[in-house]
């Protein structure tokens, strides 16, 4: 009896402080996202940082995205070939190849990695400023930390990564009909016929309010959780970790709801 209270009582305390550190983040982000919201007025000074930010983010990441986003359409096309060979007409490999590109691969895999590269960026220079106090010298001066350091970055992410998205989408097409072009003997006109025959204009929109929905998620929670780390280096450490993971479990999340709201069987 004696254990099973002990047991109880251990639940009750987890329980308790996870209800009380989740209600706080909750706070502290609301907070935030307010004082970001209040601070678009301040355009003089985060839109010349937002370019700079802009330009790093955008020329930095352009390769590896692309790189990836050509081996996410080789895969599709080979995989493509392999389950429909025989059994579909070939011109389906264009449906499949073009659909799964612009639906699901390009945007998701486009901000998972920016996730990682610019999260793990923003988190780890913003806890850098937190723990040397150079937030708080900025705050002493009058500056809003907001508008100098966080909403250059949030709005960057979110200007750069729609293009880096559409970037994607077109190098996996592109990849792919090649890659099918060599493996099945797709010719253009197959490829071409199918990926028309499927596409709906809708496909790109959705596609572009993905990527808008992920590069939200992709740069905010990365600034909140830098912008609130503690405990010297091994906070800053914990804070990027903390930001790459949050930003990717947002961005599948997200990926299932906006799905249901967009395509969703009505």
């Amino acid at each position: 009896m004696a254990r099973r209270a002990t047991i109880t009582l251990d639940l009750r305390r987890l329980v308790g402080r996870w209800s009380l550190r989740a209600a706080d983040h909750t706070g502290r982000f609301t907070f935030l996202v307010l004082d970001m919201l209040r601070g678009v007025a301040e355009w003089r000074i985060y839109l010349p940082r937002t370019f700079e930010q802009a330009q790093q983010v955008g020329y930095g990441s352009l390769f590896i995205v692309l790189l990836v986003a050509g081996f996410a359409g080789a895969v599709t096309s080979l995989q493509t070939g392999y389950q429909f060979t025989g059994t579909l007409p070939l011109y389906y490999a264009g449906a499949v190849i073009s659909e799964s590109m612009i639906l699901e691969l390009g945007p998701v895999l486009t901000a998972l990695i920016l996730a990682g590269r610019i999260g793990a960026r923003y988190a780890a220079e913003l806890g850098s400023m937190r723990v040397t106090e150079q937030i708080d010298a900025l705050e002493s001066l009058g500056r809003s930390p907001i508008t100098h350091l966080l909403m250059p970055r949030v709005f960057a992410g979110i200007l750069v990564i729609p293009a880096l998205t559409m970037f994607a989408n077109a190098t996996g097409i592109v990849v792919g009909f090649f890659t099918a072009k060599g493996s099945l003997g797709l010719t253009y006109a197959d490829f071409e016929y199918g990926a028309r025959y499927f596409f709906r204009p809708l496909d790109l929109w959705y596609s572009l309010v993905k990527s808008y929905c992920f590069a939200a998620a992709a740069t905010v929670i990365p600034c909140y959780l830098g912008f609130n780390a503690q405990q010297g280096a091994e906070g800053v450490g914990r804070a990027t970790t903390t930001a790459v993971v949050s930003a990717s479990v947002s961005i599948l999340l997200l990926d299932v709801v906006i799905t249901q709201l967009l395509l969703g069987v009505k």
